[in-house]
């Protein structure tokens, strides 16, 4: 066994503090060696957090390691900013998180690409100086080939840092979505102890995935708590208030259904119940259309990933082979195609990406159908409050896009069902495994600061205690 020489623990909270994106913190250990857990990319528009995407908390060359917990941008969107500055080590995810991060990552690299270009146009009539896109394309292919993968349940030594030895667990966020529970040896002075990371922790009881499954005991567990403050709807009635949804836009108002969506797991989840409502000759004969590239790419991922489904989902393929395909579901891929949707009349449901709007097709299908009072926008999972999806949540009569203000005449519908986050009690049935008098710290990070007060007092009724909010760039010695 490898022993180090007496010294301290530090974590250092580099990003998703006390705001819900940007996943990343860092662990820096006696002997020197430095484990960064998530590199996620700063999503939104908060003037606060200009610089959170160019500028690290850290020296990217000098960590040993990196931990993924699973593939959303949020949480892997920096990885090739990181190998663009100088990070050699290997990053290790899930066999599913690093086919997802192929697809993930490339498009993000477009975006940041394009995004730059259309930046530097208004930054060269203002005479200022331009800027480069965080990352390319080719930055994404050279990030790609320090991944790792490992499988579920076991422990695997952390490649480069020796001494720590690494546990995945079924999160069940999205696909290869896991908890990380880190064991670490140390010396005579201090006895073995584990940190546990939660990731995003996913529903019981959803579709397609695997219910989460709760994680070693730990010493120390930096938690999530997007939905701190908030209990989700039932699951019950889901295929049901979906359908009604759909014949009162499309069938009685004559009207779209536009559903923002985010490409990995909440789009394929939407899909696999509209198949369901197909086969059993209950939806209406309306096209319904899959408007995102990364979506489509992402549906054939999960196709090769049956290992992630859980039970209902294997046996009702046994049924019906294809669960993200029926007769009247068409992807669509091709620009020329998306932008005749928006001037079709004909009654439709439009799944499209981002799901809080902030990009992507979905912006210009809100756009173009926001004012008509025939169409329904249905928000299906969490927006943060300054985006557009947070603004319709919110119930904003009138929002800006793309510089022009428009009214809100379109009913805005809410199904919280559909989060693939806990909410503050299935958070808690989550971590409820732990025993409280070995738990040191819990600290909680990914969430906005009052969802995460809230989450803290109820942490404290289940009976946790030493529980902390860092602020960005806190460090503690554990």
């Amino acid at each position: 066994m490898y022993f180090w020489s007496m010294g301290n623990v530090r974590l250092k909270f580099c990003g998703a503090a006390q705001t819900v994106t940007g996943s990343s913190h860092l662990l820096e250990l006696p002997n020197g060696k430095k484990v960064l857990l998530d590199c996620g990319l700063y999503q939104g528009n908060d003037d606060d957090m200009d610089n959170f995407n160019r500028e690290f908390l850290f020296n990217p060359a000098e960590l040993d390691a990196v931990v993924l917990s699973h593939a959303h941008i949020d949480h892997a969107g920096r990885i090739p900013k990181l190998v663009k500055e100088g990070f050699e080590g290997k990053i290790i995810c899930t066999h599913a998180t690093r086919d997802l991060c192929t697809i993930m990552l490339m498009d993000s690299a477009y975006l940041q690409v394009r995004d730059a270009k259309y930046e530097n146009k208004w930054r060269t009539k203002k005479g200022k100086k331009p800027i480069e896109p965080l990352y390319d394309e080719k930055d994404v292919r050279k990030a790609l080939t320090h991944f790792v993968s490992i499988s579920y349940d076991g422990w695997y030594p952390v490649t480069g840092v020796e001494g720590v030895w690494l546990q995945f667990r079924d999160s069940g966020h999205i696909l290869g979505a896991a908890s990380v529970t880190l064991r670490i040896t140390s010396d005579e002075h201090r006895p073995e102890f584990t940190l546990g990371f939660t990731g995003d922790i996913g529903r019981p009881e959803r579709p397609i995935l695997r219910d989460p499954a709760p994680m070693t005991q730990c010493d120390y567990i930096i938690c999530e708590s997007t939905y701190g403050d908030r209990l989700h709807d039932a699951r019950d009635k889901e295929l049901e208030q979906l359908l009604d949804i759909v014949n009162h836009t499309c069938v009685e108002k004559k009207g779209k259904l536009i559903i923002p969506a985010f490409s990995v797991g909440r789009t394929q989840e939407i899909v696999y119940l509209f198949d369901q409502l197909a086969n059993e000759g209950k939806l209406p004969r309306i096209p319904i259309y899959v408007d995102s590239p990364l979506a489509i790419n992402a549906t054939e991922i999960f196709r090769m990933h049956p290992d992630c489904f859980d039970e209902d989902m294997m046996k009702y393929m046994m049924e019906d082979p294809n669960p993200f395909g029926f007769n009247h579901l068409h992807y669509i891929k091709r620009v020329e195609d998306s932008k005749r949707l928006n001037h079709d009349e004909t009654p439709a449901v439009i799944i499209s990406a981002s799901g809080m709007i902030t990009g992507g097709r979905i912006k210009h299908h809100v756009f173009n159908n926001i004012e008509n009072p025939r169409n329904t926008i249905l928000m299906v999972g969490y927006a943060a409050p300054h985006t557009i999806g947070g603004q319709l949540r919110n119930q904003a009569k009138e929002i800006k896009m793309f510089g022009t203000k428009v009214k809100v005449n379109a009913e805005v519908k809410i199904m919280d069902s559909f989060s693939a986050h806990g909410d503050y009690q299935e958070m808690i049935d989550f971590l409820d495994n732990q025993d409280r008098d070995k738990l040191k710290k819990l600290f909680l990070v990914h969430g906005e600061l009052k969802p995460q007060e809230h989450f803290k007092s109820e942490l404290e009724k289940s009976g946790f205690d030493n529980i902390y909010i860092p602020h960005l760039g806190q460090e503690f010695v554990i």
